[in-house]
């Protein structure tokens, strides 16, 4: 299913080495960096927006984005209506996210997971489809 999605990715200055990783090894239909460009440090709104708006409009399938903890590009990108991000450090919470909220983004925080592990998260979580059914209802109620 991997090689079928488009994806949108994005980093701040604390997620720039797993970013440029993921590029050098995803194996998808498309991916498309949104920055950041190199380790200095940079403002994560910067990034989380554009792969944020990039999933929202449909341009592209899923997202990834990265920073320390996590928290920060979380927070930003789920400031977008169409957009669900989830904070994941290990592949049940991937999964869950995927089959239960439908999320669109997976956050990861780069601090706090080895990049084996980042690889395990996001193959999870584009390898899982939402279950729907009660979880739609929900899901349906997230947007304000």
């Amino acid at each position: 299913m991997m090689n079928d999605l488009k994806i949108a990715i994005g980093a701040d200055h604390a997620g720039f080495s797993y970013k440029e990783a993921f590029l050098k090894s995803l194996n998808v239909k498309e991916l498309k960096d949104f920055g950041t460009y190199d380790a200095a440090s940079v403002d994560y709104p910067d990034f989380a927006h554009p792969v944020a708006t990039a999933v929202e409009n449909g341009d592209f399938d899923l997202g990834i984005l990265i920073c320390g903890s996590a928290n920060g590009v979380a927070i930003t990108a789920n400031k977008h209506q169409g957009i669900r991000a989830a904070i994941c450090w290990n592949e049940e919470l991937a999964s869950l996210a995927r089959k239960h909220n439908n999320a669109n983004i997976v956050c990861i925080p780069e601090r706090f997971v080895s990049f084996d592990m980042a690889q395990k998260i996001v193959e999870t979580f584009f390898n899982t489809e939402f279950e729907g059914g009660r979880h739609a209802n929900r899901v349906g109620k997230i947007s304000c």
